[in-house]
């Protein structure tokens, strides 16, 4: 799946158009290093099982947990850390292919006279697969297959009006069911597109290979002829009848594949745009706009209340008559002596603001280079593998502001403050996980992380993160606190009853509305891409979209402790980070209406990975916004009350 600025009218222009240009280039970028393959005529091409997946369980699966034919010797490929934690366990397979050689159909495994036969656990296994709708992933060159799907957009009878737009789905679907019955796609008819290199005459032509497409076809035995020397022969049109799998007996049947080959214009570097095509590109810019627009409605209240009330009520408060009438006009410099008052739980809100801070820090870093084609979608893992590291070793930036933070609070106790920040937030993320890995344990998946992979990120967490988290909050503590610009009042001032709108659930849905409007069509492909499987590749409409979300995050804020502190409200600091992060709110809304409509998940376990996982979403998300808005906020409130004069 994966899509900036201040508000002045003049500057979006350049932004928008280098952005623009960095958008539309993300899809064919490939890291600098990753060189092509060439092959020679004849040369052999592998085919690799990545898994197999379902949006109906979200439960990945390795190839061989079915009985698929094996080689003569399974080798794994090494994974990465965003591999393994993906679920994918890339291994060889038996498909013989050679560059530029047709084979018209050719038995994977058995004899001639001897089929393979599935015992009735296995057709039990095989047929539950088929139900539960699950594709299997193959990749050819490190390109995963994909089915064409040919879709016509006009439906009148004449045949010569239909447009033909074809899309292309990743993977293949393992069978399907027709009237109550089982089918097995047991033939692949491989289609491989190739780009041919130009030579000097006296060399060898060398091949690239830029498509991988497959039709899967269901055929059953007795259609299938076979010789001794492997070969077969399809049937004809569409005589044969396909392969059954009855999940009450044992079935016997071939598992054949064809191969073809067809030369393409498609240039290497170009090849993966075929699978990142959408057709969709305008509702991106649509939501742009439509952020845009958001951020500039914002802009104009801010305005509103900066330049007409906030100016007012600075001269009216600087001027030396008539204070008393003036002071009874507006309450925000009422509360100045309570305004920097220490909260409850200083320790929590600044470890929570700290981790925030890691997770702004690496979010930023992740989507920029993703943006710049670094983390393309070639590059398998890759995404999840730098968001892992880079959140361990942001943690001094997050080390250094809690801390800070935490002593212009009036704490003391800096080494429960670091470790405080160093495991809260991780920590809920690891429990979390951990209970979710135990249930995909229970169901034998590939999803579930290894042991010794947990025991590595164990040692990340505390040998690279802790470690940094303290180093950062020790700097952070030793550092001057923030300068608050009035002092704090012995005796807290009693606060006036507030009215309804004041609340802070009521807040929470005021606060959180704007900025999730300005996000909201990004987040459903998003969800598209972790949820079923899809590619995210628009990182650069992805980092407008972030950078909009931090200002009307910001402004959203301002103008919520404004109207707080008017009310002689003073207890801003926790009820502004909650308040910020409302937007996590309409998150979870939208993943319980992506649940219900979009996804058709009626199993207990994948219902409570789905949610598990949200959840853990939402509280990021609720910790980054609350963080953005929580800053800013108190930048505009130290300087409000720098620019009034106190007696």
């Amino acid at each position: 799946m994966q899509r900036v600025f201040q508000a002045k009218e003049m500057d979006w222009l350049p932004w928008s158009l280098l952005l623009f240009s960095l958008t539309c280039g993300t899809g064919a970028f490939y890291v600098p290093g990753v060189a092509p393959i060439n092959f020679h005529q004849n040369d052999p091409v592998e085919i690799k099982a990545v898994k197999l997946t379902s949006s109906r369980t979200q439960l990945p699966y390795e190839y061989y947990s079915l009985p698929f034919c094996q080689p003569n010797k399974i080798t794994y490929k090494a994974e990465n850390l965003g591999e393994v934690l993906r679920g994918d366990r890339i291994v060889n397979t038996p498909f013989q292919v050679l560059m530029n050689s047709e084979k018209k159909c050719e038995v994977l495994c058995g004899q001639s006279n001897k089929p393979v036969t599935l015992t009735v656990e296995q057709s039990r296994l095989v047929a539950e697969r088929i139900s539960e709708d699950y594709y299997v992933h193959l990749i050819a060159d490190n390109l995963p297959v994909a089915t064409r799907l040919e879709l016509y957009s006009n439906r009148d009878g004449d045949d010569k009006k239909k447009e033909k737009d074809v899309q292309f789905e990743h993977g293949y679907r393992l069978g399907f069911t027709d009237v109550n019955k089982i089918y097995l796609h047991n033939h692949l008819s491989f289609i491989l597109y190739y780009h041919r290199e130009d030579l000097e005459e006296d060399r060898e032509h060398t091949y690239r290979v830029v498509r991988f497409e497959v039709i899967p076809q269901s055929i059953r035995l007795e259609d299938l002829k076979a010789d001794e020397k492997s070969s077969c022969t399809l049937p004809e049109g569409t005589n044969s009848s396909p392969q059954e799998i009855d999940p009450t007996k044992e079935n016997q049947l071939y598992f054949t594949y064809s191969v073809h080959w067809e030369e393409s214009d498609i240039k290497w570097a170009s090849r993966w745009d075929t699978y990142l095509t959408m057709s969709d590109v305008q509702i991106h810019w649509f939501s742009i706009i439509n952020s845009v627009v958001v951020v500039f409605f914002l802009s104009g209240i801010l305005s509103m209340i900066i330049i007409r009330t906030l100016r007012k009520d600075i001269a009216n408060y600087n001027k030396e008559d008539d204070i008393e009438d003036t002071m009874e006009e507006s309450g925000w410099k009422l509360v100045h002596g309570d305004v920097f008052r220490p909260p409850q739980y200083p320790m929590i809100l600044s470890s929570l603001l700290g981790s925030g801070i890691q997770l702004f820090c690496m979010i930023l870093i992740v989507i920029f280079v993703a943006m710049l084609g670094m983390l393309s979608p070639s590059s398998r893992g890759a995404l999840m593998t730098t968001a892992c590291f880079l959140f361990m070793f942001m943690g001094v930036f997050g080390g250094f502001s809690a801390g800070r933070l935490y002593r212009t609070l009036k704490g003391h106790r800096w080494k429960k403050g670091a470790f405080c920040t160093a495991t809260l937030y991780p920590g809920v993320v690891f429990g979390i996980c951990f209970v979710l890995n135990c249930f995909i344990w229970g169901k034998h998946s590939s999803g579930a992380v290894p042991f010794p992979t947990m025991v590595a990120l164990l040692c990340m967490w505390f040998g690279i993160s802790l470690p940094l988290v303290y180093l950062g909050y020790y700097f952070g503590f030793r550092k001057q606190p923030y300068d608050n610009p009035v002092r704090t009042n012995q005796i807290p001032r009693q606060i006036p009853e507030q009215r309804w709108y004041m609340n802070r659930f009521v807040g929470i849905l005021m606060a959180g509305i704007l900025p999730f409007g300005a996000m909201f069509i990004e987040l459903f492909f998003i969800f598209s891409a972790i949820w079923e499987n899809q590619f995210y590749y628009l990182f650069g409409f992805l980092f407008l979209v972030f950078i909009i979300l931090v200002v009307s995050c910001s402004q959203i804020s301002i103008v919520m402790v404004y109207f707080q502190l008017c009310a002689e409200d003073y207890r801003w600091w926790w009820r502004n980070f909650l308040v910020s992060g409302g937007s996590a709110f309409y998150v979870l809304v939208y993943a319980i209406f992506y649940f219900v409509n979009k996804l058709d998940i009626v199993e207990f376990i994948p219902s409570l990975l789905y949610f598990g996982y949200t959840a853990l979403m939402v509280l990021s998300f609720w910790l980054l916004t609350g963080t953005i808005g929580f800053y800013a906020a108190y930048m505009f409130v130290r300087k409000i009350y720098a620019a009034v004069k106190i007696d």
